[in-house]
């Protein structure tokens, strides 16, 4: 799918999940991108608009209530420890099967992708995830493919957290076009240099890894509806 062309009697309506317990920069690194995207609605949804604390306890609030979402043009699920429970929360899932049937784009960042899995939105594409829960992806019928940022049609997934900006700039691109993509990227000085050489387990050192899964693996059950 190309960019879309800029029509001002059309607004791109981009629906993100905001709900109990998610890790922060999955939503809010890709929010920072897309709210610059021209003609763009940007809808926190969740079941109602009260205030909801992100995993970390930052806390955030919700601009539209799922029963007042209007279609949407991107759905858009990050991840985080709350994103167990909704695995299981058929008000959410069933949400998520409404908007993503007519959507141009059903997205994720991290363990988002489960979410959509859960939904039976990845049931026969390909997929990314968080590192430390690849393994779960088949379980939904998705097959995962290593990368940041993965295209299968219209899915659009990334890894896990800080994949969230290369993800949303590669929508971005998608919806927009790619000089304007580009123009973001510079605007934010999107330009990692991390200090340590220790950010996916292909260069990490294999201690470390472990360790770092080892911690994350009770987050690895998947959940029995």
């Amino acid at each position: 799918m190309g960019p879309r062309s800029h029509d001002r009697d059309m607004t791109l309506q981009i629906g993100m999940l905001l709900y109990p317990r998610l890790t922060q920069l999955d939503l809010t690194g890709p929010f920072e991108v897309l709210h610059r995207i021209p003609d763009v609605k940007v809808h926190l949804v969740w079941k109602d608009t009260q205030p909801v604390h992100s995993d970390s306890g930052l806390g955030m609030l919700p601009t539209t209530a799922f029963a007042d979402c209007p279609p949407l043009d991107v759905v858009f699920v990050p991840g985080g420890h709350g994103q167990i429970a909704l695995m299981t929360d058929q008000v959410v899932l069933d949400f998520l099967r409404h908007h993503g049937r007519t959507a141009r784009y059903v997205t994720s960042v991290c363990t988002g992708a489960l979410v959509l899995g859960a939904a039976g939105l990845l049931d026969g594409y390909q997929a990314a995830t968080h590192w430390a829960f690849v393994e779960l992806l088949p379980a939904f019928g998705a097959r995962h493919v290593p990368g940041r940022v993965v295209v299968d049609r219209n899915r659009i997934t990334g890894g896990g957290v800080t994949a969230g900006i290369d993800f949303a700039l590669r929508l971005a691109a998608e919806l927009a076009g790619e000089d304007l993509a580009k123009a973001i990227q510079l605007g934010l000085e999107y330009d990692p240099a991390p200090p340590f050489a220790c950010g996916h387990p292909d260069v990490a050192d294999p201690a470390l890894v472990a360790q770092v899964r080892a911690r994350l693996a009770p987050l690895t059950r998947l959940p029995v509806a």
